[in-house]
């Protein structure tokens, strides 16, 4: 997908590309997305994150075709800007809030797989630590104690942050994220957000191959249905 103001979709195209798969751009005023089998919305600053970020990409064109999209099943992946675009069109529950530092933060987290069973995640195992890049600056996860509870009973809570071993403490937490959440899904599992860029960790020249999993995942997921 393709916002004014993105600027990950090269890095999700050459990554998709890099494991093998054909990969287009979907621009902001398109109003129809059938033939796609899965939608992924990029980092980067989409209308220049005005008022809130993702405020206003809720408004395109283009995302009435996504959730019509998701409501037929159709997998959606929001990676960073696109995470917070999911929130504020109401495919995600929750919010973003600044980071507690109050800091742009740009660099390599650690994160734990707490739900290997999504198509996102089915090639991983639970507990699994993952290395990806964050860089954002409203990357504080916040949603109301109900909220919570709900993701976490349902199975929702996708990826969480941790330290290098897989301990869910503050020390691995680098923006004050609740809970340590660093990725949610909906209740069906088809709909993945996360905060960290796996399209930054797919080649070993960039410090890490952790993030293929992650689209290895949904494209095995693809094939398999």
């Amino acid at each position: 997908m393709v916002f004014p103001g993105s600027n990950c979709e090269q890095d999700c195209y050459h990554a998709i590309k890099v494991l093998g798969a054909d990969v287009s751009y979907i621009w902001h005023r398109s109003e129809d997305i059938d033939g796609f089998d899965c939608v992924i919305l990029p980092g980067g600053f989409s209308y220049g994150d005005y008022l809130r970020t993702g405020a206003i990409a809720r408004f395109s064109r283009v995302m009435r075709a996504v959730k019509k999209f998701a409501a037929g099943g159709g997998l959606v992946l929001g990676i960073c800007n696109g995470f917070q675009v999911l929130l504020e069109a109401g495919l995600l529950p929750g919010a973003m809030l600044p980071n507690t530092s109050l800091k742009f933060i740009c660099r390599q987290v650690n994160l734990r797989v707490e739900n290997d069973q999504t198509p996102f995640t089915s090639l991983t195992r639970k507990g699994q630590v993952l290395a990806m890049p964050i860089a954002h600056y409203e990357g504080n996860y916040f949603a109301d104690e109900e909220t919570l509870k709900a993701l976490e009973q349902n199975n929702q809570v996708v990826l969480k942050y941790s330290t290098p071993s897989g301990e869910i403490t503050s020390a691995g937490n680098p923006n004050g994220s609740l809970k340590n959440i660093a990725g949610i899904s909906n209740k069906d599992g088809n709909i993945l957000g996360l905060m960290p860029h796996p399209e930054r960790a797919v080649e070993s020249i960039l410090g890490s191959t952790d993030g293929q999993i992650i689209f290895r995942s949904l494209m095995e997921s693809l094939v398999k249905s």
